[in-house]
């Protein structure tokens, strides 16, 4: 169950307050004791949307792309396999049985670590003389907390991929003879070669984007100008892997200046969604279930006679289960 959730607001299940009897469906929101929202049933815009109403872009894509998720419980196990032993071959003498004799007998070995998801949330105070007349001001700011939270996972999930890959310095402008793509497929090749399997994503970020167009269009070449006109579909079906993916988001990192998540950076990695435990995915992000049984829990609490905390939590743990293959390019 991935904790990114799509809805672009939320809205009170049945007009009123439902109890929450502690077994939400999947994809359901709770307010702790008091009302149960439901995502994907709210569609009128909020009317009164300050801060967070700036952030339209839609994070779920990009953390699902990034770090999918892996449903566990709170505490579990999961085994990191001997990539060396995956890819054992033997001369042809070996599997050979002779007469009276029996079949080689072999042993695949694994590692098994311990694991458990963390406990991460928002909270925000709010005063009913600011907010008791704006329209739905509970969904409002339930979205801010969440799109936050989202953020943040995103974040760690692209600096555990940057900070795993090795790295390739490139250089990608109007230089006559620069090609971008071939640059990333021979990237794809040799990570490859180091894990066994070819990375199935491929991330730019928006900077590393524009200056792949940029290099393209400068070639005076047929193959030139049709590489630069690629979306990323067609791009991912040229680098033969499932799926290519720009990201788009942002962050604020000083008082005045915001930030690409990932910037200037390619990268390549093998991850798969709805994976088990045991698969070979290079990132995951395990979640678990909140006490509601849902991806993520709300709570409503009121401190005084005008002032209420809204809290927002969810648990999850990014982690790199396989370091091989992944690669990272660093563009200027």
């Amino acid at each position: 169950m991935s904790l990114a959730l799509t809805a672009l607001g939320l809205s009170l299940a049945n007009d009123g307050f439902v109890l929450d009897s502690g077994s939400l469906a999947p994809g359901q929101i709770a307010l702790a004791n008091e009302s149960r929202f439901v995502e994907a049933h709210f569609n009128q815009p909020l009317t009164t949307y300050a801060v967070g109403g700036w952030d339209r872009l839609d994070l779920s894509e990009e953390l699902e792309f990034f770090a999918p998720a892996t449903p566990v419980p709170r505490r579990f196990t999961y085994a990191e396999w001997l990539n060396a032993e995956a890819f054992l071959s033997d001369s042809a003498p070996d599997d050979l049985r002779s007469i009276g004799a029996d079949f080689k007998r072999v042993e695949y070995r694994s590692i098994k670590t311990e694991g458990k998801t963390e406990n991460r949330g928002l909270t925000i105070r709010l005063d009913m003389d600011e907010v008791a007349e704006t329209p739905n001001w509970q969904q409002a700011k339930t979205q801010m907390l969440m799109q936050r939270l989202k953020r943040s996972a995103l974040r760690r999930a692209v600096e555990a991929l940057s900070a795993a890959g090795v790295n390739t310095a490139r250089t990608w402008d109007t230089t006559v003879g620069k090609d971008p793509d071939q640059d990333v497929n021979t990237t794809l090749i040799t990570a490859t070669t180091a894990s066994g399997l070819r990375p199935n994503r491929v991330g730019y970020g928006e900077t590393a984007w524009s200056r792949r167009i940029l290099a393209h269009r400068a070639q005076n070449s047929a193959g030139g100008f049709a590489s630069s006109s690629l979306s990323e579909a067609q791009l991912a079906q040229f680098l033969a892997v499932d799926r290519v993916l720009v990201s788009r988001a942002r962050y604020q990192s000083a008082p005045a200046a915001k930030s690409e998540v990932t910037g200037n950076l390619v990268l390549s990695f093998y991850a798969q969604s709805n994976a088990a435990v045991e698969d070979p995915s290079n990132i995951k992000r395990f979640v678990s279930p909140t006490a509601s049984g849902g991806p993520v829990r709300v709570y409503l609490h009121q401190v005084s006679a005008k002032l209420w905390d809204l809290t927002v939590e969810h648990y999850d743990l990014i982690k790199i289960t396989s370091t091989l293959g992944i690669r990272k390019e660093t563009i200027s």
